[in-house]
């Protein structure tokens, strides 16, 4: 594990997926990150790579050769190494290995990132093309955040805030978490999602291409919120385990495959690429604000 820490927040990571851990409010007081309750949903906020989403018949194609493909890809299941670490920085790395290879055809270098500063912690990605052709991927972030904040509030006290104007329309998914095709207006109240406890029994809200780059979850009851900030991701998904006291906030590049349409890598809706030699970035930042 490693440890990063400021007069305001203290931030645990751990080399398995590169997950946090935990997300600690030194002011108020207060654990921000779901504490994984593997009877009810055991992650705390996975990496997503090399794709997001499901792949139709858990494939992925590539020049026309399936590969197995595990949903929102295997980066949250491996260990990657500690490359340096500061109070305020760490820098995690998974290299392609003869594993990686069987599943994902290219050779490649997945960094994260953590830097803390004040009461905000950025999240980085840079994928390092090492191969000697493109690489094509698909990378996101599922963080879940504890709601409420404090005992004694309720679910239903909590929102999520856009940024004036926006207008909502989430796109379907089937049972088995594919694109359907059809999409459904998300009503605002003064630009304001209301959380409730049965919002996601027909899975994730994903929304494309937002105005919106940045999000609130507030409280009616009190100041304090957390904000997730992605100027650079187009996508951005709400969900939580039905019924469950957590909202994951997921900004992405990246999202399933339609159903019953398998499609090539290159292809998919979303995706990403690096040249040979090149590196690819992008970041969000999350703040804790009391």
């Amino acid at each position: 594990m490693v440890t990063l820490e400021n007069a305001l927040l203290k931030v645990v990571v751990s080399s398995e997926g590169a997950e946090l851990q935990s997300v600690f409010n030194k002011k108020s007081n207060i654990e921000h990150l779901w504490q994984a309750d593997a009877e009810i949903w055991g992650w705390h906020a996975p990496h997503l790579f090399p794709i997001v989403g499901q792949c139709s018949n858990n494939q992925l194609l590539v020049e026309g050769r399936p590969y197995p493909a595990l949903r929102h890809g295997f980066a949250r299941h491996s260990h990657f190494k500690r490359m340096d670490s500061s109070d305020i920085h760490a820098k995690f790395s998974l290299n392609y290995s003869a594993e990686t290879l069987a599943v994902y055809p290219f050779k490649f270098e997945f960094q994260v990132l953590y830097d803390l500063f004040d009461d905000h912690l950025r999240i980085s990605y840079k994928v390092l093309n090492k191969d000697d052709k493109t690489i094509y991927f698909s990378v996101g972030a599922h963080p879940a955040f504890n709601v409420p904040f404090h005992d004694g509030e309720a679910y239903g006290d909590y929102f999520i805030e856009f940024e004036p104007n926006e207008r909502l329309e989430r796109h379907l998914l089937s049972a088995n978490g594919y694109f359907t095709g059809a999409v459904q207006p998300v009503a605002l109240i003064a630009n304001r999602l209301q959380l409730h406890k049965d919002m996601f029994v027909d899975d994730a809200l994903v929304f494309k291409k937002l105005k919106s780059r940045q999000v609130n979850i507030r409280s009616k009851n009190r100041r304090e919120y957390v904000s997730v900030s992605y100027p650079h991701m187009d996508y951005l998904t709400l969900w939580a385990k039905s019924g469950a006291d957590f909202i994951c906030v997921e900004p992405l590049l990246g999202c399933p495959d339609m159903e019953g349409r398998s499609t090539e890598l290159k292809d998919r809706e979303a995706i990403q690429k690096v040249e040979h030699g090149h590196v690819f970035e992008t970041d969000f930042t999350v703040g804790f604000h009391a």
